[in-house]
């Protein structure tokens, strides 16, 4: 069953000036020509690394291993016989590399589904700014670049990983992720059914219609939000952030182990015994910002002596009916690509 019959929404399809691109790279791989094959590959490279970021949960991993890519595809050049499409070609090599990388990395291993508040402790946010410009992409990007589904995803064993990535989410058929992995049409069938199970016991059930199209926009209530939780911040109002906050609120601080608490109130009382809003840490400014096609503020603190106020942090927000949900936190210092000032 295709995911078409499933009722999974397709995210991106082969279509395009595929013949010409076939016909370019093959005689591209044949001169031996760099500057060619980088220009014919390079078009790509946005959808790749969002497809190792789906695989990885972390942005640094995804771009080494869509470089990785690219080298093994110059590599693997005279293999390409444009049998399939040179998207495909490059996806199947996408797949495999990240799959090798997951190998060999006793760090990376899925996430235990019996522990339900575990943290992904390596995940890391996505820019916006880095994800595909193509509109068919763009239109669906967000319920499959969210948060949640990206940790989802880490529940995972790496192949099932793999099948339910180029099954559900870009909707290739079963022959075509079987060839890719170099597996039978039944073990994708297999690996896909248990996939799918996992899948919808991590997603809330508000969260399954992910597979549907989205807008990628922010709403105005979740700007609203934002506005607000940042202003919170620089009045040092702890009763008016803890009326941002759901009850039950979900917050993790990454990459710190062990900071996932279930309640707006142990969240709270963790930031001020942490030293929060104490004196000394204080003096916030913030910007609204988006990461994952999410909400997101970029909180600063300027310390005593200091003229300016540095990063630090990330604070990407799931907002449901005016309330904040759920609220990670990311360490954002040193991390030029998440595309905001380093100071104000």
């Amino acid at each position: 069953m295709t995911a078409e019959e499933a009722g999974h929404h397709v995210v991106s399809s082969d279509a395009g000036p595929l013949r010409a691109d076939a016909a370019t790279f093959i005689a591209a791989a044949r001169s031996g020509d760099t500057a060619r094959f980088a220009l014919i590959t390079e078009r790509h490279r946005r959808e790749l690394q969002v497809h190792c970021y789906r695989m990885l949960a972390n942005y640094e991993d995804a771009q080494d291993m869509t470089q990785e890519t690219f080298l093994r595809a110059w590599n693997k050049r005279e293999s390409f016989k444009g049998d399939a499409t040179l998207r495909t070609w490059l996806y199947r090599i996408a797949t495999n590399v990240c799959l090798d990388f997951l190998e060999k990395r006793d760090d990376r291993a899925p996430v235990p589904s019996e522990l339900p508040d575990s943290e992904v402790l390596y995940l890391q946010p996505y820019p916006d700014r880095m994800l595909p410009e193509d509109p068919q992409e763009s239109v669906v990007v967000r319920e499959t670049i969210e948060l949640a589904f990206i940790v989802a995803v880490q529940h995972l064993p790496p192949r099932q990983r793999a099948v339910f990535i180029l099954r559900d989410v870009l909707g290739w058929p079963a022959s075509k992720a079987a060839d890719a992995l170099e597996v039978t049409v039944a073990s994708v069938t297999s690996a896909l059914q248990r996939a799918r199970v996992t899948m919808r016991e991590r997603l809330p059930g508000s969260r399954l219609d992910w597979r549907s199209p989205t807008t990628h926009e922010l709403s105005d209530d979740e700007r609203g939000v934002v506005k607000s939780y940042i202003e919170a911040h620089e009045r040092n109002d702890l009763d008016g952030l803890i009326s941002l906050l759901r009850g039950d609120l979900r917050f993790a601080m990454l990459p710190e182990s062990g900071t996932v608490v279930r309640t707006a109130k142990d969240a709270v009382d963790g930031w001020v015994s942490g030293g929060l809003f104490q004196r000394g840490h204080d003096d916030w400014r913030g910007i609204t910002t988006t990461v994952n096609r999410m909400p997101a503020a970029a909180l600063y603190l300027r310390t005593p002596g200091d003229p300016e106020y540095r990063l630090f942090a990330i604070a990407v927000l799931r907002i449901v009916d005016g309330k904040i949900a759920e609220l990670t936190g990311f360490d954002a210092a040193g991390k030029p690509w998440l595309d905001v000032p380093p100071a104000l």
